[in-house]
């Protein structure tokens, strides 16, 4: 797992930069440079700062900025001052809770008259309650400025993007018409000059670095880092495809990791190289004010480039088809191969022009012009990347099993061509805004659409390796699942409901920061946006509840954790202690089964109060239960009711043997609402828990757990009844089902009707036994009363008016009881 994790972090490592060299430079160099002294000091100020220190620099921040780079630097130094004081409030809240528990310990001063306290307990409380008084306030006010703090940063969040909106809906003339061209021929004189300037500073830097004191180790270090990004990615790629085939099991989870540990080592290498090699230059001499914010975004372009590129190449796979991780043919992906490296320099190259003429404070003539450059570059990538996967392209498995005579790829889903439609309706809006002069929010939809293309991919990567993660390793088919189910006793049924869940819920997470990263362009920064996440996650009101995110997974951490708690502690109570006792087995279930039940509102309650829902609420929702409970749930409730009084009391447990009304069966299972009885022809009936406290019931084995066997048979008068005795208590004694003590017994009970009635009682060790039991000795008694030549009394049929009706002749006996059991 920790190769997962640290593949894993890598990966949004990646992402990160990726979204952060997509938006601009980086805020920390525009910070650096423009941010004032004040703001400097509070940066850097000390992680212990007094709230005075702290209250004196927000005092010094400017209410409002005129430009985005002033807001960037006002909103970092706003997110410092809040940190500061989080952090001071933090560091407080210890020590306030000690006062406060001294001060309990003290009590309060006495206030009866004529009563008196220890002069030192006295001094003790007042040296005490001047201290809490004085960190309470202090605490209080740093509360307070976090909230301003807080509250600033909105203002100026609300204030970058109306500038930002206010840039996108901005009208230039149209590079249809003339006024364009000539905007760019007057600025041109101008713009070349800074450029040249820029080009100066360059050139200066070069020739420090040509100097025979810098020459051999610049040399040197541009070397070693095209190395380590070139060479360096092609040996970790392999050694990535070795290991995994090793290491890891066939499946979808080899495939979406190897994808993230190619993105991932790709980004790494060629941003460890890129950052080594601009720190060498810069150590040199190398970089000049306006050249150093140049190689800043160069050094991030090339992050950028190494994630699209990584990115592509793990997701075609042209080499190995059978870890291409999206369902497309391999001629589909032959024509995409070079899609991802055009994605990637195509990219750079419309956003190097926006980065110099920020650097050299270039014209608005051409800034419109970089838009239109930006828009029209983009949209022909878009525009060609959809007709390679235009109709006719279907987005099937491999196409060589189809030429191969094998089953066609499957037909291309309707949302795919759904989606590439709203794909070319968008170029086309574009088009038609660059052609009209809104130049500013066509070339931003281009940069959208691009960036929602990269990151969808991402994401997709993301939501693979997600529920390939829990399929692999807590679905029953795992081999973990399988260990699961041997020391937990889950079902494997219940393994893949957990799969499927957890992989659900990581889904939604990463939707929530997917999201984040789509919106990462408009008008914020990646830095800005993640910030907004973190103050999501800090919670947010529906009505009076209050939900946090973090809150919701340790609710649920609580849940799962107690769940498998509670049956780690079931299990071990059914399979070690409890059969250790003297206790029967229904009693042994009852334990069990309350113990379930208490235990899982136990840990309802541990789960409820994670998720921050405290006894008032929980009250609250009882008391609109018992409205509801009032209307339509009585049945319900009472049935729980009695179940847990038949769990308590136990006139009806686990393996008796019950008669209710007509129906009698063994009792299988005490459930919370029902009781499941097994019939005699092995169906389950489901009788309510109320039927057997309201109801009259016969309990077979409640007292008594043996049976009992009655057989009733009539003889003729002239029968040797101490011979017919003595066969059915040797039938009786003979079979093996029949206790020896009570032993059994035959009497005669009388005459009736010219016959006499014998009875034979035996017992047999359970009431369930007992059919059986009376069978085998029918057989038994039969065959030695026949050997014995002793018949029973048989009636005989005489014709009556009215149908045939069995009467008794003179000197036979009349029809013979029921046999009883």
């Amino acid at each position: 797992m920790s190769l997962i994790s640290r593949c894993c972090a890598a990966f949004m490592l990646a992402l990160l930069l990726g979204s952060a060299c997509a938006q601009g430079p980086a805020p920390t160099a525009a910070a650096a440079s423009d941010a004032p002294a004040a703001a400097t000091d509070t940066t850097q100020a000390p992680a212990q700062a007094t709230v005075a220190d702290l209250r004196a620099a927000f005092a010094k921040l400017p209410a409002k900025a005129e430009s985005n780079e002033d807001i960037r630097s006002l909103l970092k130094q706003l997110n410092a001052i809040g940190t500061q004081a989080d952090a001071f409030v933090s560091s407080r809240s210890g020590p306030l809770a000690d006062l406060n528990a001294r001060l309990g310990e003290l009590g309060n001063a006495p206030t009866a008259p004529g009563s008196t306290e220890d002069p030192d307990i006295t001094r003790q409380r007042s040296t005490l309650l001047k201290e809490r008084n004085a960190l309470d306030a202090d605490v209080r006010l740093a509360k307070l400025l976090a909230v301003d703090a807080q509250q600033r940063g909105s203002d100026l969040l609300t204030q970058r993007r109306k500038l930002f909106e206010a840039q996108l809906t901005e009208r230039a003339p149209s590079p249809l018409g003339r006024e364009f061209w000539l905007d760019i021929r007057d600025a041109w004189p101008d713009d070349t000059a800074r450029l040249h300037a820029l080009g100066a500073e360059l050139r200066d830097g070069l020739a420090v670095v040509r100097q025979p004191a810098h020459r051999n180790t610049v040399l040197l270090s541009i070397a070693a880092a095209l190395l380590v990004a070139l060479l360096g990615n092609w040996l970790a790629e392999l050694g990535l495809v070795k290991l995994a085939a090793r290491v890891l099991p066939p499946g979808r989870l080899r495939r979406s990791l190897l994808v993230i540990c190619i993105v991932g080592t790709n980004v790494v290498l060629v941003g460890m190289a890129a950052q080594w090699l601009h720190a060498v230059l810069d150590t040199h001499g190398a970089w000049g004010p306006a050249t150093r914010k140049v190689a800043q975004a160069v050094v991030a372009s090339s992050i950028f480039i190494a994630f699209v590129v990584g990115l592509g190449r793990a997701l075609l796979s042209i080499h190995r088809p059978s870890w291409r991780l999206p369902p497309i043919p391999d001629a589909m992906a032959a024509r995409l191969a070079p899609y991802p490296w055009l994605i990637a320099l195509i990219g750079t190259l419309v956003w190097a022009p926006a980065q110099v003429n920020a650097v050299v404070d270039a014209s608005f003539a051409a800034v419109v012009a970089t838009h239109v450059v930006t828009a029209l570059a983009l949209t022909a990538l878009i525009a060609a990347i959809v007709l390679r996967l235009g109709p006719g392209q279907p987005a099937g498995r491999p196409a060589s099993s189809a030429e191969s005579g094998a089953d066609a790829p499957p037909e291309r889903p309707i949302w795919v061509g759904m989606l590439l439609s709203a794909v070319v309706v968008i170029v086309v809006v574009i088009w038609v805004l660059v052609a009209a002069g809104y130049v500013a929010m066509a070339s931003f939809l281009a940069g959208q659409l691009t960036w929602g293309g990269i990151v969808a991919a991402a994401f997709y990567v993301l939501f693979k390796f997600a529920d390939d993660l829990f399929t692999a390793v807590v679905s029953s088919k795992s081999s973990f699942g399988a260990r699961l189910q041997k020391s937990f006793g889950f079902a494997p049924a219940t393994l893949d409901q957990a799969a499927v869940v957890l992989s659900g819920l990581s889904r939604v997470a990463l939707f929530f920061y997917m999201v984040i990263a789509l919106v990462a362009p408009l008008g914020t920064s990646p830095g800005e946006v993640f910030q907004r996440s973190g103050q999501f996650g800090s919670g947010f009101k529906i009505g009076e509840f209050e939900l946090v995110p973090g809150a919701i997974f340790s609710a649920i951490g609580v849940a799962l954790g107690g769940f498998v708690a509670l049956r780690v502690l079931k299990r071990w109570l059914e399979q070690r202690y409890l059969p250790s006792t003297t206790l029967e087995p229904g009693m042994q279930s009852s334990i069990t089964t309350l113990l379930n039940y208490a235990g899982g509102i136990l840990v309802v309650a541990f789960a409820l109060s994670a998720l921050g829902i405290g006894i008032n609420r929980i009250a609250w929702v009882a008391s609109a239960l018992s409205v509801g409970i009032g209307f339509g749930l009585q049945a319900i409730v009472q049935n729980f009711i009695s179940g847990l009084i038949l769990l308590a009391e136990r006139p009806v447990k686990v393996g008796d043997w019950v008669v209710l009304g007509a129906t009698e069966g063994d009792v299988r299972r005490i459930n919370v609402r029902a009781t499941e009885i097994q019939l005699g022809d092995r169906s389950t009936l489901i009788v309510p828990n109320s039927e057997f406290i309201t109801k009259t019931v016969r309990n077979m084995t409640l007292a008594n757990a043996e049976g009992r066997v009655l057989i009733r048979l009539p003889m003729p008068l002239s029968t040797d009844a101490k011979k017919v005795r003595e066969l059915m208590l040797a039938a009786c004694g003979a079979h093996a089902g029949v206790l020896a003590t009570p032993a059994p017994s035959v009497t005669l009970e009388g005459i009736e009707g010219g016959t006499l009635i014998f009875q034979a009682i035996a017992y047999v060790p359970s009431p369930r036994l007992a059919g059986g039991v009376r069978s085998d000795l029918l057989f038994e008694i039969l065959d030695a009363l026949q050997a014995a030549d002793l018949p029973l009394s048989v009636p005989t049929m005489l014709v009556a008016p009215g149908g045939a009706t069995p009467m008794a002749t003179p000197g036979e006996s009349p029809p013979a009881a029921p046999l009883q059991s």
